[in-house]
């Protein structure tokens, strides 16, 4: 896993409207990357809404937010839409980059194992380097926690 004070690792991935983005491209803003287990899921759903409701402050302090799943573009669609999500989702289907980040992994939940994606996020200086790492995402209040480590 990419650690604070180094290089995040770039990456190309499509959105949810079918659009190319890279990490490198964001050079000069900060970035926060939370990776996110699944789609309309009640944690990731929680996750993600916290981020909206607090976009405004985000974009106050010019910060770009990319989610990332292995979801596809069409389900990231559907989830943004549904949700009215202001923020970009990137579609990681080859699990490229959940491997990159080393945020793929064994879960436990319910006392039931599987593999999947870790939720945790990376918040990413303008500079390109690891300011944070977020493990154990709480998804409702990850959105704030993010925001007072920026002011």
């Amino acid at each position: 896993m990419p650690k604070e004070g180094e290089e995040a690792p770039d990456f190309k991935l499509r959105d949810q409207n079918g659009e190319d983005h890279s990490l490198s491209q964001y050079l000069g803003q900060w970035v926060l990357v939370y990776f996110y287990p699944k789609d309309d899921t009640p944690g990731c759903t929680k996750e993600a809404c916290g981020i909206r409701d607090n976009f405004p402050d985000f974009e106050n302090l010019k910060i770009k937010v990319l989610g990332v799943s292995v979801d596809s573009v069409q389900n990231h669609k559907q989830f943004a839409e549904k949700y009215h999500l202001p923020f970009t989702l990137l579609a990681d289907e080859n699990r490229e980059v959940v491997q990159k980040y080393c945020v793929w992994g064994e879960k436990n939940t319910f006392g039931h194992k599987s593999f999947g994606t870790l939720r945790t996020s990376f918040l990413v200086s303008p500079e390109g380097k690891i300011a944070k790492v977020y493990t154990s995402v709480k998804p409702e209040v990850h959105a704030q926690e993010v925001l007072e480590d920026l002011e």
